[in-house]
C-alpha cells in the first residue's frame, strides 16, 4: 500500500534540450508534448520524471517537462514561457485551480447532487499524463507516462490538503502494464491509500445512483465524460422508447428511464456490463418514472442486434450509438469514418420518421467536421433527412486546453 514512498527522486541536475523549428512554433503555440524526433541536441541522458528544460535553436527558454525515454512523447510539458520552480507548492496550486473548475458540480441542489466527476484531466489541467477521478470517497489515479512515479509521494501527500476522500486506487495504462519491470512493483488496480476495495463503488450523478468498478472497470471504472449528454437524453425521453447501443453499464439507459421513458433497451456486447446496467436501473427505482418504465437489457453484439431489430421492423423513438474509439492512430481514421458510417445507417433502419439520432464519437484522431458531416452524408444516403438539434462536447471537468485533448463529440438530431 505505501510501495509509493520508496520510489526514485527525479535527479537534481536537469536535462537541456534544443528541438527544431516545427517543435518550437508548437511549443509557442501552447502544445504540451515533444516527441523524440523534434530533439536536435540533448545535454545529457535521463531517466523517466527527470524535469527537462527546453530550449529554441537560439538558446532562449520555451518551457520545462517531464522526460520520459520510453515513450516517444519524448517531455510532457509542465510550465510555458517563463521558468518556473516544480516543486510540492507548484503541484498544489495546480490541483486547487483545478478543484475550483469543477466547483459548480460539487455544489448542486440535493436532488442534483454528483460526488463522481474528473478532478484532473491530464494536460488539460497542468497535469500531463496523469487523470484523478473522483467516485464519492474514493479517488482513481491512471498515470499514462513512467515520468510521474517520481512526484508519486509528493501529489498523494497534496490531495488530503484540498479534497475530502477515503481511499485511493491507481490505474495504469495499458503501455505502462507492458513495462513491469519499470514500475517498482506497482501494479494496476493497487489500493495507494485506504481500506481494501470488495466491488463496486457507488456514487451519485446528478442525482442518479451508479456502480463504479475503479479496479477492473474500463477508464476509471465509470464515463465520467458523458454526464451532460446523458441529460440531454432524459429530457427528451418523456413517453419515447429508446435504444442504447454500447450501452456499457446503462448511463443514458438510466437517464431516459428517469426522464419519462416507456421503454429501454440497453445493448452491449459485454454480460457484466449489462449485469451492472441492470443494477443501475434497480439501484435508481426510487424515482417514479423509472418504476414505470420498462427495461431490457442485450448481451450481444450492437451490429448483430441491429439488423434483427431492422429485419423485424422493430423502431424506437430515439436511437443513442456511443461507441468505442475507432481510431487509436491517425492512419486509422479512414477506417474509422467508414466504421462510423456503417454505424449510422445501422441506426437509422431502427429509428422511427420523427424520431431522434444521438450519436458520439471519443476518437479524437477523427475531426468535428468530419464526423458531424459524415453522419449527415450518411443520412442522406439513405434517403433520411437529417435537422441537427444540437451538438456537444466535453464538460466543464473536462476542459480542453490543446487539441489532442478535445476527443469527445456527440450530435443530437431529428430524423425524418
Amino acid at each position: 500500500m505505501e510501495s509509493y514512498k520508496t520510489l526514485p527522486k527525479p535527479a537534481e541536475k536537469r536535462i537541456g534540450l534544443r528541438v527544431n523549428a516545427a517543435a518550437e512554433r508548437s511549443l509557442r503555440r501552447g502544445h504540451p508534448w515533444i516527441f523524440e524526433n523534434s530533439i536536435i541536441h540533448q545535454s545529457h541522458e535521463g531517466n523517466p520524471g527527470d524535469l527537462a528544460v527546453i530550449f529554441d535553436q537560439k538558446r532562449r527558454f520555451l518551457a520545462v517537462g517531464l522526460y520520459d525515454p520510453t515513450s516517444v512523447i519524448r517531455v510532457r510539458v509542465l510550465v510555458f514561457h517563463s521558468p518556473t520552480e516544480i516543486n510540492q507548492d507548484w503541484f498544489l496550486e495546480k490541483i486547487i485551480q483545478a478543484v475550483k473548475i469543477r466547483q459548480p458540480l460539487t455544489q448542486q441542489p440535493l436532488a442534483r447532487e454528483t460526488n463522481g466527476y474528473r478532478v484532473i484531466f491530464g494536460e488539460n489541467d497542468g497535469f500531463p499524463g496523469l487523470v484523478l477521478d473522483r467516485y464519492a470517497d474514493t479517488l482513481v489515479m491512471k498515470l499514462y507516462s513512467l515520468a510521474w512515479l517520481p512526484y508519486l509521494d509528493p501529489l498523494i501527500s497534496i490531495f488530503p490538503e484540498v479534497i475530502s476522500y477515503r481511499r485511493l486506487v491507481l490505474r495504469l495504462s495499458r503501455g505502462l502494464m507492458k513495462e513491469p519491470d519499470l514500475l517498482y512493483g506497482l501494479t494496476d488496480g493497487a489500493i495507494l491509500q485506504g481500506d481494501p476495495l470488495n466491488g463496486p463503488i457507488l456514487f451519485l450523478e446528478n442525482g442518479l445512483v451508479f456502480e463504479a468498478e475503479p479496479i477492473i472497470g474500463q477508464k476509471t471504472g465509470f464515463f465520467l465524460d458523458q454526464r451532460e449528454n446523458r441529460l440531454s437524453v432524459e429530457k427528451l425521453s418523456a413517453g419515447k422508447s429508446i435504444l442504447n447501443c454500447f450501452a456499457y453499464t446503462g448511463g443514458f439507459s438510466v437517464y431516459a428511464g428517469r426522464g419519462g421513458a416507456s421503454e429501454v433497451v440497453s445493448v452491449d456486447i459485454s454480460a457484466p456490463a449489462i449485469a451492472a446496467a441492470k443494477r443501475n436501473w434497480e439501484h435508481n427505482l426510487h424515482f417514479e418514472n423509472i418504476q414505470r418504465s420498462q427495461h431490457t437489457g442485450i448481451p450481444a453484439d450492437v451490429f448483430v442486434v441491429l439488423a434483427e431489430m431492422a429485419k423485424r421492423n422493430q423502431r424506437f423513438d430515439v436511437v443513442i450509438l456511443d461507441p468505442p474509439m475507432f481510431a487509436h492512430k491517425q492512419d486509422q481514421v479512414k477506417n474509422a469514418l467508414n466504421a462510423y458510417d456503417r454505424l449510422t445507417r445501422a441506426g437509422l433502419a431502427v429509428l422511427k420518421s420523427g424520431g431522434t439520432l444521438v450519436q458520439a464519437s471519443c476518437s479524437s484522431r477523427v475531426d468535428a467536421q468530419s464526423f458531424f458531416s459524415g453522419i449527415q452524408n450518411t443520412a442522406t444516403g439513405e434517403g433520411r433527412s437529417l435537422i441537427e438539434i444540437e451538438r456537444s462536447g466535453h464538460g466543464l471537468d473536462h476542459p480542453v486546453g490543446f487539441k489532442e485533448g478535445e476527443y469527445l463529440k456527440c450530435l443530437f438530431a431529428k430524423v425524418i
